[in-house]
């Protein structure tokens, strides 16, 4: 092992590649790659002027032969499909203007520790996209993104504070049944054997 990170370069542009690679050899921690040594543990860079259906083929081919963490670098970051570039792998988005050297050295570090990088304007929209997606799609359910409803947090949250079902259902205002239903629907949900089990998992997952 070398204690540097593998990156793979990808542009259909070959001076573009050509340039990207030689300015990425330049720089301490990383070490260049050829498409055939691509694994889990190599960075791929993909620049392009559009996130268009070549790119987005290309990322594609890339999360097929297990690369999951990808930097596309591109002129114009606003033609970027937020949901289906997650979805390839792409953790970072870094402007052409802007990937010098060091600058893309440091975006390929932070991708390689499993960090996200956006320009401001796309975590913006990001941000926007997950604020509708709560409010018209989880909310009136009463759920979250943990996966959770709020009930069934609370429930569990309690039911790791020691109370017994009926200690819950006074608590929370529900009947006993309601709360064996809540811890029910839990357990089935997520494979889970028991309470005990459920709690130790929502913990874990960090969802309570």
């Amino acid at each position: 092992m070398t204690g540097r990170i593998p990156v793979c370069v990808h542009a259909s542009d070959p001076i573009l590649r050509t340039g990207l690679a030689a300015a990425l050899r330049g720089q301490p921690g990383l070490l260049v790659v050829e498409q055939a040594a691509i694994d889990p543990e190599v960075v791929g860079v993909v620049a392009a002027e559009v996130m268009d259906e070549e790119v987005t083929a290309g990322l594609r081919r890339l999360h097929g032969r297990g690369c999951r963490r990808v930097v596309l670098v591109l002129s114009k970051v606003d033609s970027v499909d937020l949901p289906a570039a997650v979805d390839l792998g792409v953790c970072a988005v870094l402007r052409r203007a802007e990937a010098g050297a060091e600058r893309l050295a440091d975006v390929v570090g932070r991708a390689a520790r499993g960090e996200a990088a956006l320009p401001p304007e796309m975590l913006a929209r990001l941000l926007k996209q997950v604020a509708r997606m709560q409010r018209n799609l989880l909310s009136p359910h009463g759920a979250g993104f943990t996966g959770l409803s709020r009930r069934e947090a609370e429930v569990l949250r309690l039911v790791s504070q020691g109370l017994e079902t009926k200690d819950i259902a006074a608590r929370l205002s529900y009947s006993e049944r309601t709360v064996k239903n809540v811890l029910h629907d839990v357990t089935s949900r997520f494979h889970l054997k028991n309470r005990s089990h459920a709690v130790a998992y929502a913990m874990r997952e960090g969802l309570i």
